[in-house]
This record gives structure tokens, C-alpha cells and sequence, in this order.
């Protein structure tokens, strides 16, 4: 089964950024702007952690 992939990129302003997508190549989530590298895959890692036990919560606007 194919899975998703996280991929590391800078953006215009030279920033590094994480994008998350999923299996079929469609882009799901991006990350704000970090100054480093290893800040950015830290942001992986925190997204890997924590997402497995995020709850759901809907927003009214």
C-alpha cells in the first residue's frame, strides 16, 4: 500500500518548509516557515507525534 511522505523545501522568502502528501501525490498540509532545517524536521517530528492522538474538534465561524 502506498503511504504518504513529508517533503522538506525553501520557500520564496529562503525559509525551510515541510509539505505533507498523501498517497496519490495530493498535498494536504504545509508547515509555516523555519529558519533551519533541523527546526523544520523537528516540525515533522511533532506532527508525527502528535497527530496519531489529536482529537477533532469542528469550528463554527
Amino acid at each position: 500500500m502506498p503511504k504518504g511522505k513529508f517533503e522538506v523545501y525553501h520557500d520564496k522568502g529562503g525559509e525551510f518548509r515541510f509539505r505533507l502528501k498523501a498517497s496519490n501525490g495530493q498535498i494536504i498540509a504545509v508547515s509555516q516557515g523555519y529558519k533551519s532545517r533541523e527546526s523544520c524536521l523537528k516540525g515533522i517530528e511533532s506532527v508525527k507525534n502528535n497527530a496519531p492522538n489529536a482529537e477533532v474538534f469542528e469550528v463554527e465561524i
